[in-house]
């Protein structure tokens, strides 16, 4: 069976999506070897999380996606989290949709994810209606994560903010420290905890190891992005040693 393309628009400054999403499906290749995938990229402009380059980021999307088209992905990702969430309550539907156009525009009319839309899907299919998250954002921003997450109808009970501007710091942060972070927060009520609620803030390494002492659930923007991307491909939703979510035993949505 040919390679599974993985299309990614990625912010310029990206380091952690190109390497947690490749690791999480070439680990899945470990138990399921009939299954695997190449990575393609295209980047847009941006190297401080603030409100003014979140948005000339997004207004490079469709371009990516144009260039991406090239390649013949069968599905494409967009990576941003918060530059989604930043333009207001739903707008990764709008975001998709602008990329799908893009797509189809050269004729690669293919499934598009993006990873505040699959946040918001894995914690549906994790029946999720309470959760705690971790942000590398500074508070207003982290505030507007909450807000765009509590009005797709998941109440968050805790937040912690790491506040970090510049994002290539962000992808420096050692995903150890979300070992004793996770701790300070108030998970009573929650059913999930976000412990990387941004796809550059790594944290792959010790999402199982969270999960193994947490009381719920433990996900990131990046173990859910992969797990739409499995279920979008109609692929089991299995990667080893990566939480619930990626145990092959949470239903597609």
């Amino acid at each position: 069976m040919p390679d599974h393309r993985i299309g990614m628009i990625v912010p310029s400054s990206n380091l952690t999506m190109e390497t947690e999403i490749p690791r999480m499906l070439s680990a899945r290749e470990a138990v399921r070897p009939e299954d695997r995938f190449t990575f393609h990229s295209a980047r847009t402009r941006m190297q401080r999380v603030t409100p003014e380059q979140l948005r000339e980021m997004n207004a490079q999307s469709e371009r990516a996606a144009t260039e991406l088209s090239d390649a013949r992905p069968d599905i494409v990702t967009s990576a941003c989290l918060v530059a989604i969430m930043a333009q207001g309550p739903g707008y990764h539907c709008t975001a998709e949709d602008a990329i799908s156009a893009a797509l189809r525009g050269n004729d690669a009319e293919v499934p598009v994810v993006s990873s505040a839309g699959a946040l918001l899907t894995a914690l549906s299919a994790l029946k999720a209606r309470r959760i705690a998250l971790i942000t590398p954002y500074m508070k207003p921003l982290t505030q507007t994560v909450v807000d765009y997450i509590e009005n797709a109808g998941t109440e968050v009970v805790d937040a912690l903010s790491l506040e970090v501007a510049d994002n290539l710091e962000v992808a420096r942060l050692d995903p150890a420290g979300l070992e004793e972070h996770w701790r300070t927060l108030n998970l009573n009520g929650a059913d999930a905890l976000v412990v990387s609620a941004c796809v550059q803030m790594p944290s792959l390494p010790v999402i199982q190891r969270i999960e193994d002492q947490a009381p719920v659930p433990v996900l990131s923007a990046a173990t859910a992005t992969a797990y739409c991307l499995l279920s979008e491909l109609g692929l089991d939703t299995v990667v080893p040693d990566t939480g619930h979510l990626l145990s092959g035993t949470v239903p597609a949505p």
